[in-house]
């Protein structure tokens, strides 16, 4: 069995993982193309999303894997997953479900826009973040 499930993972091999055995991953909503958040995953998580089709990250805060949704319950249903070219970025395509992927309670993680030599809030918080958390997060991942 080992063998086997070795032998399926080859795909991982073709990554070009950072030193410290990350690669950034983008996930984008399969049907808008909105960029909602960026995260890391090591082998593992890479092939537990695979796995499980739904994205799990690592965690480098924690030092954990990390299922996103776990806590808020905004779970991303992966639909496609790429390589870039120079196979150093991984692209899942994911379904967001509950529409929130942000810890701060925003449809996606990139809300802050530079105007007038300052980073702005562009995107109205769709539910706050105490209403998601029973324990207020943090680290920032979630």
């Amino acid at each position: 069995m080992m063998a086997e499930q070795k032998e399926t993972e080859q795909w991982l091999d073709d990554i070009q993982w950072t030193a410290d055995g990350l690669v950034p991953a983008i996930a984008q909503d399969y049907q808008s193309g909105k960029i909602l958040m960026m995260a890391w995953m090591n082998r593992e998580s890479l092939a537990l999303t695979v796995r499980e089709n739904r994205a799990i990250y690592w965690s480098r805060s924690r030092g954990r894997l990390w299922r996103k949704g776990e806590e808020s319950g905004h779970v991303q249903k992966l639909h496609d997953i790429r390589l870039d070219c120079d196979s150093d970025v991984i692209l899942l395509q994911v379904e967001q479900l509950g529409g929130i992927a942000c810890h701060t309670g925003r449809q996606h993680c990139f809300f802050k826009a530079l105007k007038d030599g300052r980073w702005q809030s562009v995107e109205e918080v769709i539910k706050p973040p105490e209403l998601i958390y029973s324990i207020k997060q943090e680290s920032g991942d979630e």
